[in-house]
C-alpha cells in the first residue's frame, strides 16, 4: 500500500492553494466543501475562483516564497510550473506540511481520491496516483449503488446510538441490531424520503424485548428485457433479497443478478397457462414474507401498467405485509425506444394510449371508437394472438387501413424484431415469418419515422463492447 487513505478535518483550518486556473478551482471547491479557509497564491486568478472565496480567504498576488506556509495546515500546488511545483514540494516536506502536487505523485505526500460524497458518509477511491481517470470510473460504477439519502440514513443512526448502546451491552447484539436496522423497512423508509416515520420505527425497535427480523416485499419491474434498464434502486432490493419471484417476460440475465444463494421462484404466465394462478403468487408472498424473509417480486416492464402489481399489494396490504413497489420502464417505452419510434411527437401525435391485447376473459372487446382518433398512438401490450381483430376492428371503426404499425418482438434485447406494415397488411405480412410473444404493437404515425430514428439496429449488440 503505497498511501494509506485517512479522513482529516479542515473545517476553519487554513489550506494552501498555489495557482489560480481550472485546475485550482476544481481543488478549491473541494477544499471549500469541507470547510476549509483559502489561502489562493497566484498572479492571475481565473473569476470562478475569485466568486468562490469568502472573506475569511486570502489571495496573494505576488507570487510565491516560503513565508506563504505559515499556519498552513496543508498545501496543494495546482500549477503548470514544474520547477515551482517541486520548490513548494520541497519546502513542505522540510516544514512537515502535508503536499499535494497535481498530476505528479513522486512529489505528493498526500494525493486527492475520487470521491463519493453521502455525509456524513463519505467513500474514497485513489490508484496511488497511477491513473486519476481509471479512479474516477471506478467511482462513477459505485455512484450507482450507493444511494444519494445514506447520508440521512447515518445521521439517524447516529442520534440513537447512545440509546442503543444502552439497550444492548454485548457488541454482538449491537451488531445484530444495526444489521437489521440498516437493511431493514426502517432503512427503507429513509430511502423513499420518510425520516420522520424511520425515526419512530427505529425508537420503537429499540424498545422491543428482543430481535426479531422483519419480512417484507418488493414489487420490482424489471423493465422490458435489457438489463441496464432497471434502476438503481430495482438492482439494490433484488440483491438484498432471500425470495425472488419471477415471471416469464423477466429476461435471464436480470434474474442472474440476484443473490446466488436467493431461492428462486417461477411463476410466469403465459395466455390461458398460468404455472402458478395469481391467487396462488399472492399467498406465495405472504407466507414468504411472514417467515421473517424478504422477497423480491420481479415482474416485466412496470408493476402497475399490466402487471397486476395491485392485486398483489391488496393481498399484502389485508395481511400487513410492509411492501415496496418499484417502478420500471414499460415495454412500450422500451421497445418504442429501441425501434425508433417516438411515441409522440408534435406533428403526429399529441398522445399515447396504452391498452392490453386481450381481456380478463380473454376477449379482446375494446372501446374500439376511443381508439381511431387522429393525431394518437394506440400501443397494445400481449396482442399477438388477437392482431387480426385488432386491425379488422380498427378498420372497421374508422382508422385507415393504411395507417402504419409495427410489431415488436423480444424488444430491447439482442434478439429484437420489428416488422413493419400498415393496419391493411399486417397481418399477412407476419404470416411468411415466424414470431414469437412477447411482443408489442404500435399503430399510428409516428411508425412511419422509424426508418430516420431506429438507432439500435446500427449496432451489433451480441458483441462484446469494445
Amino acid at each position: 500500500m503505497e498511501f494509506l487513505p485517512l479522513f482529516t478535518n479542515l473545517n476553519g483550518k487554513t489550506c494552501l492553494l498555489i495557482g489560480g486556473g481550472q485546475i485550482a478551482l476544481r481543488k478549491a471547491r473541494l477544499l471549500r466543501k469541507a470547510g476549509a479557509v483559502l489561502r489562493v497564491v497566484s498572479p492571475k486568478v481565473i473569476p470562478e475562483l475569485k466568486s468562490l472565496m469568502q472573506p475569511a480567504d486570502e489571495l496573494l498576488s505576488s507570487g510565491y516564497d516560503d513565508s506563504v506556509l505559515n499556519g498552513v495546515f496543508l498545501a496543494i500546488a495546482a500549477t503548470d510550473d514544474e520547477p515551482l511545483n517541486r520548490q513548494i514540494s520541497q519546502d513542505c516536506h522540510r516544514l512537515n506540511i502535508p503536499v499535494n502536487v497535481v498530476d505528479n505523485p513522486e512529489l505528493c505526500s498526500f494525493i486527492l481520491p475520487a470521491i463519493i460524497d453521502r455525509s456524513p458518509v463519505v467513500v474514497a477511491v485513489s490508484s496511488g496516483g497511477n491513473s486519476p481517470v481509471l479512479a474516477r470510473l471506478i467511482r462513477s460504477r459505485l455512484e450507482s449503488s450507493i444511494p444519494t439519502s445514506y447520508g440521512r440514513l447515518a445521521h439517524l443512526v447516529g442520534k440513537f446510538r447512545d440509546a442503543v448502546k444502552a439497550k444492548f451491552s454485548d457488541i454482538e447484539d449491537r451488531r445484530d441490531f444495526w444489521e437489521q436496522t440498516l437493511q431493514g423497512p426502517i432503512a427503507e423508509m429513509v430511502f423513499a424520503g420518510n425520516d420522520e416515520a424511520a425515526e419512530q420505527m427505529l425508537s420503537k425497535a429499540i424498545n422491543q424485548t428482543e430481535l426479531r427480523p422483519g419480512g417484507e416485499v418488493y414489487l420490482i419491474g424489471a423493465g422490458p428485457g435489457d438489463p441496464d434498464l432497471m434502476t438503481f434502486k430495482a438492482l439494490r432490493l433484488l440483491q438484498r433479497a432471500d425470495v425472488v419471484l419471477y415471471d416469464r417476460l423477466v429476461a435471464p440475465a436480470i434474474v442472474e443478478l440476484c443473490r446466488k444463494d436467493a431461492e428462486r421462484v417461477y411463476v410466469g404466465k403465459e395466455r390461458s397457462n398460468h404455472a402458478v394462478p395469481q391467487e396462488n403468487i399472492n399467498q406465495l408472498l405472504v407466507r414468504y414474507a411472514s417467515e421473517g424473509r424478504k422477497v423480491a417480486r420481479l415482474k416485466g416492464g412496470d408493476p402497475f401498467i399490466f402487471g397486476r402489481g395491485g392485486e398483489e399489494i391488496e393481498e399484502l396490504a389485508e395481511h400487513n405485509i410492509p411492501f415496496q413497489v418499484v417502478p420500471g420502464i414499460t415495454a412500450a417505452a422500451g421497445c418504442a425506444s429501441y425501434a425508433g419510434i417516438p411515441l409522440t411527437h408534435r406533428d403526429y401525435a399529441q398522445s399515447v394510449r396504452f391498452v392490453t391485447g386481450h381481456l380478463k376473459d380473454n376477449s379482446i372487446n375494446l372501446p374500439w371508437s376511443e381508439l381511431v382518433h387522429g393525431q394518437q398512438t394506440i400501443v397494445f401490450y400481449m396482442g399477438l394472438v388477437g392482431l387480426p381483430v385488432i386491425c379488422e376492428q380498427l378498420i372497421a371503426h374508422g382508422r385507415n387501413a393504411d395507417t402504419p404499425m409495427a410489431l415488436v418482438q423480444q424488444g430491447t434485447t439482442v434478439d429484437q424484431q420489428v416488422v413493419v406494415a400498415t393496419l391493411g397488411t399486417m397481418v399477412d405480412a407476419i404470416a411468411e415469418r415466424p414470431v414469437k410473444a412477447p411482443t408489442l404493437i404500435i399503430v399510428g404515425e409516428v411508425v412511419a419515422l422509424r426508418e430516420k430514428l431506429a438507432w439500435y439496429e446500427k449496432y451489433d449488440l451480441s458483441k462484446p463492447e469494445l
